[in-house]
């Protein structure tokens, strides 16, 4: 996320109410998670194991939990809980928008897109051309639509991520300030739900179709012209990359990358990152062929037991 404007090193500390190790005027234009950070970005840190991570990552303000060696070209915001603080800067550059319509005024709606009855537009959402969006949809703020797309009935763009922080007295939400972005020509089936980024953006490539019932979490990004059955469950910060096919009832961990070309079989768990026009099956999936092989190897067992037993 990149704040309207620049911002300086002082300036955040007395939004959150937190010291800093660095110059008063060091600028700061954005906020965002470790894995999409940029120059001049803030980026949280509150664990040690990760100390090194966000210290050493393309972001140049680290907001940690302890005073630690500033390295050089880089600044720190000290804080006795960068999870809540964090979440402190979300409220004050991206805070809640109250609707006060079923499509906002600040909605921008294409040329020949049709919006079907009881479909829910938020605020600042951008729709392309020749888009056709099915009843009971719900597009929440800051979504962008490319040309093309079809949304199908009871489909939800834009809900929270899925990001807690156990604490002594239960669950800690990180907040949510991203947007979905879908690219052109996309299908879209009904019921389908699509989490917002944390800070940036989770995203769709064109050409890409998915069927009914598919959940996709935070920040991940879907490349071009992939096509996603039924019931398939994808955790936040997934890549998937270009035409990729994901049969019904997969599962993806989160922080894994699904290369190009890789066919996922039904009901695989993927819990690592795959090989390029390799297909894969199981659970945790495997090379479609050496499971099968494996599976055959299985059913073999009982015989052999069978024959070691009466020699």
């Amino acid at each position: 996320m990149k704040f309207p404007q620049k911002h300086t090193l002082q300036q955040i500390a007395t939004i959150i109410s937190s010291t800093y190790v660095g110059e008063s005027d060091f600028p700061v234009f954005g906020m965002n998670e470790i894995h999409v950070v940029t120059e001049g970005d803030i980026v949280f840190v509150d664990h040690p194991k990760y100390y090194d991570k966000a210290l050493n990552s393309a972001a140049t303000i680290i907001l940690i939990n302890k005073e630690v060696e500033c390295p050089q070209g880089k600044a720190l915001l000290i804080s006795d809980d960068p999870f809540r603080d964090f979440n402190k800067l979300t409220q004050y550059f991206k805070p809640f928008e109250k609707a006060n319509s079923k499509i906002a005024d600040s909605a921008q709606i294409g040329k020949n897109t049709i919006i079907q009855p009881n479909v829910f537009i938020g605020n600042n959402v951008k729709i392309g051309d020749n888009c056709m969006i099915h009843p009971n949809v719900c597009i929440y703020d800051n979504a962008i639509i490319g040309n093309n797309v079809t949304i199908h009935a009871g489909t939800v763009l834009g809900a929270d991520a899925f990001y807690f922080k156990t604490r002594p007295s239960g669950y800690d939400k990180l907040l949510s300030g991203g947007r979905v972005v879908i690219d052109h020509d996309v299908e879209i089936g009904a019921l389908c739900t699509i989490d917002k980024g944390v800070t940036g953006d989770t995203f769709i490539g064109a050409g890409t179709k998915l069927d009914n019932q598919v959940q996709i979490g935070h920040d991940t990004i879907i490349g071009k012209k992939c096509l996603i059955a039924s019931q398939t469950g994808i955790a936040g910060c997934v890549i998937i990359e270009d035409e990729v096919i994901i049969w019904g009832q997969v599962g993806i961990r989160s922080d894994v990358r699904i290369k190009k070309g890789t066919q996922l079989m039904a009901q695989s768990g993927v819990s690592k990152t795959t090989e390029e026009n390799t297909s894969y099956w199981g659970s945790p999936a495997q090379e479609f062929r050496t499971k099968l092989r494996q599976m055959a190897a299985v059913k073999m067992l009982p015989g052999i037991i069978d024959k070691l037993k009466h020699k």
